[in-house]
């Protein structure tokens, strides 16, 4: 079936064969199983060199079309599933099987989500068994017009039939739920008397919902009182709870813990007079990655630099199939609140055993990485060693110190190991600067605390040369990870980030359009090209807009057993390899590596199939998205907490999001974001344009990016919302410029949208 169309295209007596028709093209990557990509099909219509820029263009127009999609470098007929997906279960069908959907497609891209039917095995464990309302990890078996059916390889979540909210207590003796979900806001659950488990009001509280009434508010029962809303560690707690994030280590994890030893020299190459140095933020209290560089002494590599990254060795202690192992692999990884750290293996082996503290000794996985003067990686290699860490230091202090202003801890070693590092990294960037990796510039606020846990202050920090120095260094090693696996054909769970789609970039061509900038259509767009924009309006108004924009444009970042590179990055092959310690990804890598290279016995498995590995990588993607949305909602709501005594008050912000139910505006004063209804934007009747992100009005225009002036009406600190009213908006401020201006025009004269967002 799958080589049905080749073989039709196939010319009779080994004449020259013409290309095959876009049918049967469209047959092949439907039919075709396995890896499909443009080699594939060019060696299955046996398309030639003089060819194959013609069978290029076809499958790109195809592409442009939508009738095929580019995923992971590989073709697919547009709106077909992955090999790997996480779906929710949704339903039974007729015979009792259940049915699922996945958890992310584009609907209106692909129209409705397919429907699959889950295999259930005979003997199946309850706890294993899917149930509706579940999310699970599924393989697919089987896709087609008519059915698709896959099975389940690992639950991801249960089914919520419990609600997380504040307790308020009432004079009777009962109380009320206040849900925490900002969906669920103003749709309060009554506790009656003898439900309320002891709770006190303020406290944070698990709830089953007991009865769903006609009349009056539906009731519930707590169950579980998880601590009070008053403390200062209540804010993220509710997070925690909200998206299942475990935090207790099982006993079985503990007590391999506790028997963990320090490492000796036995297996490792003794590295402990290398004055490496750990360059950090202040407050951090795990060190996994040590760097250290130096002159190449070599006379073929003039002006090169030796830089060597060292990253604690966790594979010494979480062995493959272990309690911790299995913690591990469960969490995903770290995550962090501004509070505390929730850490995807037990202090011991996080901030002790595998931490680079100076003076002590330390397992490191490590990689010595020859750089020539042009920044360009010449070679490396891989030592499993001790290690000895020379200082701890943070980013402002190494910055200092290469400037000239050191300390106690700087002064010795500032011109023999600080120096060498910025020397070093120079050169990097040099081949960086040449690479044109994707260049976006939205800065980070970070939330400073009080003793008691409120909000002191908003911050963005300083982007300093001592942390572009780190993440460079880091980008090399995770490429030299990658590569040494790839060249020893040991599977492995790499960092991709695929590129961005059609209908994504469709929408980006009409909103640059209003701005009169051309984004190139056809051909396949890198970087470089997103570059040059954003230099085009930077220093102008809408600089942080575009930047925004543009971002939102892209593809997210994920795990995969399968190699289709780094977009964003610009990177053919890439790995995370350097933070075992709170990515479970960048353990499987150092087994990988360990096992590549012969470095020891506790390496990957040979066991492992890249099969097993795909449930991981798209287990592992599920758990950083869950980490990335619980650490967002604890941001959301202690800027809540901060705002709600000014109600009342008026900011200055930008409208950072336009959909048809209103308006999203960030404040700049704290980064705070907020939602203005579309019914209480203005007195007239306003038209959703929806390429342009705007709301046009008769006299006023609503845009993407505008400045505007808001009143805080409303804040819900539990729900981490904030609803605002318009004070003044970009039709009153000064009237724009260039073209600034003419895309306001453009916008009055009620432009018709032609992309989707």
């Amino acid at each position: 079936m799958a080589m049905s169309a080749a073989r039709r295209a196939q010319p009779a007596g080994g004449a020259k064969r013409a290309l095959p028709s876009r049918d049967e093209l469209l047959a092949f990557v439907r039919d075709k199983s396995g890896k499909v990509g443009t080699r594939e099909v060019a060696r299955a219509f046996g398309a030639k060199n003089a060819d194959r820029a013609a069978l290029k263009r076809m499958l790109r127009e195809l592409t442009d079309e939508g009738h095929i999609e580019r995923r992971r470098k590989m073709l697919h007929r547009a709106g077909t599933l992955p090999a790997v997906v996480v779906a929710d279960v949704t339903g039974r069908d007729s015979d009792g099987e259940f049915l699922a959907r996945p958890t992310e497609w584009d609907e209106e891209a692909h129209g409705t989500a397919p429907v699959i039917r889950i295999i259930t095995p005979r003997r199946v464990r309850p706890s294993e068994a899917a149930g509706v309302g579940d999310r699970a990890l599924i393989r697919i078996e089987r896709a087609g017009a008519e059915e698709t059916t896959g099975r389940v390889i690992k639950l991801i979540d249960r089914a919520k039939h419990r609600v997380l909210g504040i307790f308020r207590g009432l004079p009777n003796g009962g109380g009320r739920l206040v849900p925490i979900d900002k969906k669920q806001l103003g749709r309060e659950l009554a506790i009656p008397v003898g439900a309320t488990a002891s709770a006190l009001d303020g406290d944070l509280v698990s709830v089953d919902v007991v009865r769903h009434g006609r009349v009056g508010l539906p009731s519930g029962s707590v169950v579980e009182r998880l601590g009070s809303i008053k403390s200062e560690r209540a804010v993220s707690l509710i997070a925690i709870h909200a998206h299942g994030i475990p935090q207790e280590f099982s006993p079985a994890a503990l007590a391999e813990t506790a028997a963990a030893r320090p490492a000796t020299l036995t297996g490792r190459e003794d590295w402990r007079a290398i004055p490496f140095v750990t360059i950090d933020p202040p407050d951090a209290k795990d060190h996994d990655d040590a760097v250290h560089a130096a002159p190449d002494a070599d006379p073929r590599n003039a002006g090169g630099h030796v830089v060597t990254v060292a990253i604690a060795d966790v594979a010494q202690y979480v062995r493959p199939g272990s309690a911790l192992d299995r913690a591990a692999a469960e969490r995903g990884n770290s995550v962090y609140f501004p509070d505390r750290v929730v850490p995807m293996l037990p202090e011991r082996i996080s901030n002790d055993l595998c931490s680079l503290r100076p003076s002590e000794d330390r397992p490191a996985l490590a990689v010595r990485m020859i750089v020539g003067a042009d920044g360009r990686k010449r070679a490396h290699s891989f030592h499993r060693v001790l290690i000895r860490s020379t200082a701890r230091l943070h980013y402002e202090q190494a910055q200092l110190a290469v400037s000239g202003r050191t300390d106690e801890i700087t002064a010795p070693i500032a011109q023999a190991v600080i120096e060498p590092l910025y020397a070093a990294y120079r050169a990097v960037l040099r081949a960086r600067d040449e690479r044109e990796p994707l260049d976006l510039d939205i800065p980070e606020r970070k939330i400073v605390l009080k003793s008691d846990g409120t909000v002191d202050r908003l911050i963005v920090p300083q982007q300093l040369e001592s942390h572009r120095l780190i993440e460079e260094f880091m980008i090399l090693a995770n490429v030299a990870a990658a590569e040494s696996c790839a060249r020893a054909r040991v599977p492995l769970i790499y960092r991709v980030h695929d590129d961005p789609a059609p209908e994504k970039l469709n929408a980006l061509r009409e909103f640059l359009a209003t701005l009169d900038i051309a984004l190139p259509k056809g051909g396949a767009l890198r970087p470089d090209a997103f570059n040059r924009i954003l230099a085009r309006v930077k220093g102008r108004d809408v600089e942080r807009l575009v930047n925004e924009v543009v971002l939102r444009s892209q593809a997210q970042a994920e795990y995969s057993s399968d190699n289709f590179g780094h977009f964003g990055l610009n990177l053919r092959r890439y790995a995370h390899f350097t933070s075992a310690i709170r990515r479970y990804a960048d353990l499987v890598v150092h087994r990988a590596l360990i096992r590549a290279l012969k470095l020891g016995g506790d390496g990957l498995p040979e066991s492992v199939t890249a099969a097993e590995l795909a449930e991981i990588a798209a287990n592992i993607s599920a758990t950083e998205r869950r980490a990335m949305k619980a650490e967002r909602e604890t941001a959301d709501r202690l800027i809540a907490h901060f705002l709600a005594d000014r109600v009342g008050a008026v900011f200055d912000g930008h409208i950072s999001g336009v959909t048809r139910a209103g308006l999203f505006v960030e404040l700049d004063e704290t980064g705070a974001d907020g939602f203005i209804p579309a019914r209480s934007i203005g007195d007239e009747y306003f038209r959703f344009h929806e390429a342009g992100r705007a709301f046009v009005g008769r006299s006023q225009t609503h845009r993407l990016g505008d400045p505007v002036t808001v009143e805080l009406v409303e804040a819900a600190p539990v729900a981490g919302a904030l609803r605002f009213r318009l004070v003044r908006d970009a039709s009153t401020q000064p009237r724009r410029t260039g073209h600034e201006a003419q895309a306001q025009q453009k916008f009055g004269r009620g432009r018709q949208s032609r992309g989707r967002h």
